[in-house]
């Protein structure tokens, strides 16, 4: 997936948007926590610049208000952010999880868990292999 970049406050309004449905700009607005409310203008602006960069779409109009909905799902969305997130680290995982053990991110308890946590099926997929 080639996906645009995103803005923290853009990232926000999305995550709104997946968390509403379909909803005008006064109605994301208004759903934002007091502490986050920003001018209606600046609502519009990071709505229409998710649509132009196709995060966003109109459904459709009711009197002067456009509904807009997602474009894309959040696990693609997440999973573009993984992608390039782990470009920085050279594409490696294990680089990743390493720099996030040593900066106590991510502890070796997580690690556990998150190791039982995962299907066997995968957990077997990677047996004999060998990751950089």
């Amino acid at each position: 997936m080639n996906q645009a970049r995103f803005t923290q406050a853009e990232r926000r309004i999305l995550e709104q948007y997946w968390k509403l449905g379909t909803r005008s700009v006064r109605e994301i607005l208004d759903s934002l926590p007091e502490e986050e409310r920003v001018a209606y203008t600046t609502i519009q602006t990071l709505v229409y610049r998710l649509e132009q960069k196709g995060a966003l779409h109109k459904v459709k109009k009711i009197g002067n208000a456009q509904l807009f909905e997602p474009a894309i799902d959040r696990r693609e969305f997440r999973t573009g952010l993984i992608q390039d997130f782990l470009a920085i680290f050279g594409g490696s995982p294990r680089l990743l999880v390493s720099t996030l053990l040593d900066t106590g991110t991510l502890t070796l308890k997580d690690l556990k868990a998150l190791q039982n946590a995962a299907p066997a099926k995968s957990r077997g997929r990677h047996r004999g292999k060998s990751h950089a």
